[in-house]
């Protein structure tokens, strides 16, 4: 193996790599979006490939908004591409650039295909900036499609919903330690103007000793560049996360951006994460797919964007977190403070 991969076997890039090829880590993740606003409709899917001692496997995911559909398993086996972006598990989901197959059952499908796409801008770093060039941090984010439009379909339940014209939002993660002990995220089309995209990650990040919390948010503007606040010193952002709640507030030597965002807890999935050396899935994130997300851009002081998704990702993690709320929906009813939650 030569320097420069074992280099990125840590989870590090060197400035202007390609974060998208597979590190060779503990988790690779790969995430999309489908955002229809004309109809309400939002579909997620997942795959998380991770590795154990004997070979690797994967978490699966498809989920919807309205109806609270989901469909998760972990599969025994799993693929992520060295070369280029691409994320296989046997015939159950296959991912690239330009296509998403997802088949978990009859009534747990999707076939798409993504056009129109509008790439992260090519720069030194990716989502995670000067962090990308870091080895051996527990979790590395990567926003690769902040823009495109799907050709397709998906089978929810006893429902077939076309996905034709709906906004297409792409990411991949990664990590030597699986997820972080806290996170949040979130993501949002459905602006009056369809060519702006939000999106924004943070969490705890260490390696060995060293330890931070970190936040980036990226702002694609609707007619105009693609900014990114979160480096330490020079343009940070502060986070104040609840499980209902998410405002954050980045300020760079430019740019000013303010996002507030809300979702009633009750209304959220509970996605798993994997203990990738346990070969098994366990609940780890509280997500929403439809919560409301505003988000206000400044140039040098003066208002150059502002506008309301009805539409946004909003994500709070942490394993005690998620099965907390597990627990709360199982409760009998008379032992809540009111009637269950729901939960599918």
């Amino acid at each position: 193996m030569s320097l420069y991969s074992r280099y990125r076997a840590t989870g590090a890039d060197l400035p202007f790599g390609d974060p998208l090829a597979a590190h060779d880590v503990a988790m690779e993740g790969y995430f999309w979006r489908f955002t229809q606003p004309g109809t309400g409709r939002v579909v997620i899917a997942l795959c998380g490939v991770n590795q154990a001692g004997d070979g690797s496997w994967a978490t699966l995911g498809l989920a919807a908004h309205p109806g609270g559909f989901l469909r998760t398993t972990a599969y025994p086996d799993g693929f992520a591409d060295p070369l280029r972006l691409g994320a296989s598990a046997g015939t159950a989901f296959h991912g690239e650039r330009d296509r998403l197959r997802v088949d978990l059952g009859d009534d747990a499908r999707l076939d798409v295909r993504v056009t129109a796409p509008r790439p992260w801008p090519r720069r030194r770093f990716g989502g995670s900036s000067i962090f990308h060039a870091v080895p051996a941090l527990n979790q590395y984010w990567h926003p690769w499609l902040l823009d495109g439009r799907a050709e397709g379909e998906a089978v929810l339940g006893g429902e077939t919903w076309s996905l034709d014209g709906a906004q297409v939002y792409a990411e991949k993660n990664w990590g030597r330690g699986g997820f972080p002990e806290s996170w949040w995220w979130g993501q949002a089309h459905g602006f009056a103007d369809s060519a702006a995209c939000v999106a924004f990650a943070g969490g705890q990040v260490h390696a060995g000793p060293l330890r931070t919390e970190v936040t980036a948010v990226v702002v694609a503007l609707p007619d105009g560049p693609v900014i990114r606040l979160g480096n330490p010193v020079v343009s940070p952002v502060r986070a104040h996360v609840t499980d209902e709640r998410w405002s954050l507030f980045g300020r760079g030597p430019r740019w000013t951006v303010e996002i507030e965002a809300t979702a009633p807890l009750g209304d959220a999935h509970v996605l798993p994460v994997p203990l990738p050396l346990e070969r098994r899935n366990v609940p780890g994130s509280l997500e929403h797919l439809a919560g409301s997300l505003s988000v206000t851009v400044r140039d040098r002081g003066t208002p150059v964007w502002a506008d309301e998704s009805p539409l946004a990702a909003l994500e709070h993690g942490g394993l005690a977190r998620a099965r907390a709320e597990l627990d709360r929906r199982d409760a009998p009813a008379d032992a809540t403070d009111g009637p269950p939650l729901r939960s599918r």
